[in-house]
């Protein structure tokens, strides 16, 4: 479970750094890096290209969100048994450096 947590870890921050490339890439006015590959626009078109980069954006922003709720489920989490604050609470023992209160009647302010 916990290998399964750093794979996905890792794919996400792979997908994390594309999705930065590819947005800097874009213009939203159909220009930037995307209009000046000449085989693109030979082969593909300016608008093509556009599409194909929004589809992209769109595709790893999604894979991204779906990731990150998977990793939440494999999160490693240390057992409760094991934890020393619930053992503490269960043996009823005062923490270390706790003053410990006298137990017995005190006088009120009228008698």
């Amino acid at each position: 479970m916990h290998a399964a947590y750093i794979t996905i870890s890792i794919i996400i921050v792979i997908a994390s750094i594309l999705l930065t490339l590819v947005v800097l890439v874009q213009n939203s006015k159909g220009g930037g890096l995307a209009a000046n590959f000449a085989a693109g626009n030979q082969t593909f078109g300016v608008r093509q290209t556009a599409d194909f980069l929004e589809k992209l954006t769109w595709g790893l922003a999604a894979t991204i969100l779906v990731l990150c709720i998977l990793a939440t489920f494999l999160v490693p989490r240390k057992s409760v048994h094991n934890s020393q604050v619930k053992d503490q609470i269960e043996r009823n023992e005062a923490a270390a450096g706790q003053p410990e209160l006298p137990v017995g009647t005190y006088p009120v302010d009228g008698d």
